[in-house]
């Protein structure tokens, strides 16, 4: 084979992948619903605790297998540390951050998102089968990072 027609191949072989690729990347986004979570409002950092629904975290049934888990990430710890709700339920996370940026990763789920000072994040989920979820900070936040976990037991 010539270095022509060696060329055209590799320059095929390589657009073929980039169209595959991009055909992917929009079936996951508007075929499946996949997206990034993006921030749902703000509020003054310093005035998390004062500032509703964060003055109360915990969990909150909000209609009938519904429920509304409000949390707060900070230097080494999530508050609430556990939540238990049937399975079945829809369990809409709301959560911000009182001090630095924090993750927050409900793990056997698709459940992950950035706490940002300042920013509110939400996003729902449905536990359909009985167990237990660790949730876990996956941004480095200083020296007890690795403490900082929480629960989601579903009955």
């Amino acid at each position: 084979m010539n270095a022509k027609k060696l060329e055209m191949v590799f320059l095929s072989l390589c657009a073929s992948m980039l169209l595959v690729f991009l055909l992917a990347l929009f079936y996951s986004a508007y075929g499946m619903g996949m997206h990034l979570p993006g921030a749902e409002g703000t509020l003054d950092p310093r005035e998390v605790r004062q500032t509703a629904p964060f003055d109360e975290p915990g969990l909150r049934e909000i209609g009938e297998g519904r429920y509304e888990a409000v949390f707060l990430g900070m230097a080494w710890a999530f508050q609430p540390r556990e939540i238990t709700v049937p399975a079945g339920s829809e369990v809409t996370f709301i959560a911000t951050a009182t001090d630095v940026i924090h993750g927050f990763h409900v793990e056997g789920t698709r459940v992950n998102f950035m706490l940002i000072p300042g920013q509110i994040a939400r996003q729902t989920y449905t536990f359909r089968e009985p167990g237990e979820h660790l949730i876990i900070c996956h941004e480095y936040c200083g020296a007890g990072h690795h403490l900082m976990y929480a629960r989601v037991i579903v009955e």
